[in-house]
């Protein structure tokens, strides 16, 4: 197999400049893909590379995919692994890459800075007998998820390219091997800052975290206390963005603090899945047995989550331990009545609401407790309420739903504004379409099994035009038959 080989002819458009490579080397380890045998492209995101500033039209398929194999490197790429630890449900594990290389860091014609990571590239010093390789399936998984996420307008890495390896991996039957390219304003995460306060002290996590500030928030440099000011900003951040998550049925899977961004974007999409009847108990992760990461109690775990990497942050917080611990659990105890506030600012959005009243919280309630009760499908539901005139079903002539839809009728005749707006907000935050697990399941086994790609081509037109009601994505808004349900999802690494 031949080794990386780069190329100075750049007609992609690359323009790296590798400012975690310029980091203490305890910070990463550098080394190169592991190139593979015959790669050959499986997705290209267009809309993304332009996005990016990136011509990846010039390129043949030969070319994208010895590219996007990392068998072929941009000139100016500086791959390295990225060091890291995390809890994982619970237990501390000092961790890393063990089968992702950062590229580097990109900078578009704007100025903005991205990632180029290649997940699934190869082992690494990190890889704890792993061996650094991914299956197809897992990376389109990640392909199509992150990207409707991202059409949710919901904050998330993004996925430019998978490309096959020709290859297999073992995992518990013999699968086709890939190597997916994901795009990320950074992969430090709270697990970032647990390694480093364990081989670096006080200096390591005072130079992570001016990093992160330089890099993510320059305006905290000015703050009195700005180490204090970039906990309070990363609870905001994470506190919006699982709201986000709720308001639209989603289930990370396995929220360790090692698959938290200091960014605030979501990242890693193993046994991610969204709800189809509300249960605020649901758990699809076959490894989360005690439903640790289960629908509803994701807000506490975020809050978990950032209580470590506030322990991190404890010797920059202030001189006095005790004085640190204050203002770190301050900051902590905030996060719920953060994440309260983003959570009913969106479903009053989700019912119409343009103003606040103190007796929104128990509507929703109400609402939601009836729709637990009833296994109505929570996105169907709400876009439901969001039409001109409710289905005729029997659902919503149940009694208990009639009471309820009076008191809300009555709650929008109290605003100014007028009933079409209020179906106006409602349309445009009440998606019609998500990726059901069911369709989201036969179209990878579709395209790894069979090499049908067709099915994963519609359902991601579908999911990337969330709120449309086109004909032709009539079926990708229908529930499923019970025989169709997925019951649980799997991590694929």
């Amino acid at each position: 197999m031949k080794p990386n080989r780069k190329y100075t002819n750049d007609s992609v458009g690359w323009r790296f400049d590798n400012s975690y490579a310029r980091l203490p080397e305890s910070f990463y380890a550098q080394l190169h893909p592991v190139p593979v045998r015959a790669p050959q492209v499986a997705m290209l995101n267009h809309a993304l590379a332009e996005s990016l500033g990136l011509n990846i039209r010039a390129l043949s398929d030969e070319e994208a995919a010895l590219l996007f194999a990392g068998n072929v490197l941009p000139d100016t790429a500086q791959p390295i692994a990225q060091a890291y630890a995390g809890h994982q449900y619970g237990h501390f594990t000092m961790l890393g890459d063990g089968r992702a290389i950062l590229l580097g860091e990109h900078l578009t014609p704007a100025g903005d800075r991205f990632d180029i990571q290649l997940k699934g590239s190869g082992q690494t010093r990190f890889s704890r007998r792993g061996d650094g390789r991914a299956a197809l399936a897992p990376m389109l998984r990640e392909y199509l998820i992150s990207e409707a996420m991202h059409a949710l307008g919901i904050p998330t890495t993004r996925s430019l390219a998978v490309v096959t390896t020709g290859e297999p991996v073992m995992r518990e039957t013999v699968l086709p091997g890939a190597i997916l390219t994901r795009v990320a304003a950074s992969h430090v995460r709270v697990g970032t800052f647990e390694y480093i306060v364990r081989i670096g002290g006080t200096e390591g996590i005072k130079t992570l975290a001016d990093y992160v500030i330089h890099r993510h928030y320059p305006a905290l440099v000015e703050a009195d206390n700005p180490y204090l000011a970039l906990l309070n900003r990363v609870i905001e951040r994470q506190a919006s963005l699982v709201a986000k998550w709720l308001l639209v049925g989603f289930i990370h899977g396995v929220m360790n603090t090692d698959n938290m961004a200091i960014s605030g974007e979501t990242i890693d999409y193993g046994p991610c899945a969204f709800m189809d009847a509300y249960d605020p108990d649901t758990v699809f992760s076959s490894i989360d047995q005690q439903g640790r990461y289960r629908y509803s109690n994701q807000p506490h775990m975020a809050q978990w989550n950032l209580a470590r990497f506030a322990e991190t942050l404890l010797p920059l917080l202030h001189p006095l331990q005790e004085k640190a611990v204050a203002l770190a659990e301050e900051a902590i105890h905030h996060f719920p009545a953060v994440f309260q506030d983003c959570w009913l600012a969106g479903m009053r959005k989700k019912l119409g609401l343009f103003t606040e009243e103190t007796e929104d919280s128990q509507l929703i309630e109400t609402l939601l407790t009836w729709m637990q009760q009833h296994q109505a499908d929570y996105t169907q539901s709400f876009r439901a309420l969001a039409s001109e005139a409710l289905p005729q079903d029997a659902l919503f002539r149940d009694a208990e739903f009639v009471e309820w839809h009076a008191r809300w009728q009555a709650r929008l005749s109290r605003q100014a504004e007028s009933r079409q707006s209020s179906v106006s907000l409602m349309r445009a935050h009440n998606p019609a379409i998500h990726p059901r697990n069911h369709r989201v399941e036969e179209a990878l086994a579709a395209a790894s099994e069979r090499g049908d790609y067709s099915l994963l081509q519609q359902l991601l037109a579908a999911v990337t035009n969330p709120y449309a009601d086109a004909p032709e994505y009539h079926d990708y808004r229908t529930p499923p038959e019970p025989s169709e349900r997925v019951y649980q999802t799997f991590c694929g690494t």
